[in-house]
């Protein structure tokens, strides 16, 4: 499976431009996923210093990206910010938002949906409802 993972806010917590620190099990979940035969492309709104700033992070910490901001590595440099070609999109701008690590990978291995997931876990042990005006 082609995978798309957004940088800020999906792997490390929103300090654009600086690096936030990582949200829990990301890499992990991501080298998992790549020693699993997924190709994991970073999809990312960073260009120039910043970007290489993100590869340059991941690659500390064990990730190897099948491409970067491309579908494919031999891919033609764009000027915008295209969309890949990928089976899934991973990234905090989801509607719903973005899942544990954990859920992100059973949906992926277990091709289960966020429905599936939420019906599963007991009711005390789900996220609690923001409450805005009362």
């Amino acid at each position: 499976m082609i995978i798309a993972v957004d940088f800020d806010g999906t792997i490390v917590q929103h300090r654009y431009p600086e690096i936030g620190n990582e949200i829990p099990f990301a890499t992990a979940t991501i080298k998992r996923l790549i020693a699993e035969q997924h190709q994991i492309i970073l999809w990312t709104v960073r260009r120039g210093e910043l970007l290489q700033e993100a590869v340059d992070w991941c690659k500390e910490r064990g990730i190897e990206f099948y491409a970067v901001n491309k579908s494919f590595p031999e891919e033609e440099e764009t000027c915008g910010h295209a969309k890949v070609d990928a089976d899934l999109f991973i990234d905090d701008r989801n509607l719903g938002g973005l899942p544990d690590w954990g859920n992100i990978y059973r949906m992926i291995k277990e091709k289960k949906t966020w429905k599936d997931i939420y019906t599963e876990t007991p009711e005390c042990n789900r996220p609690k409802k923001k409450r805005w005006f009362w």
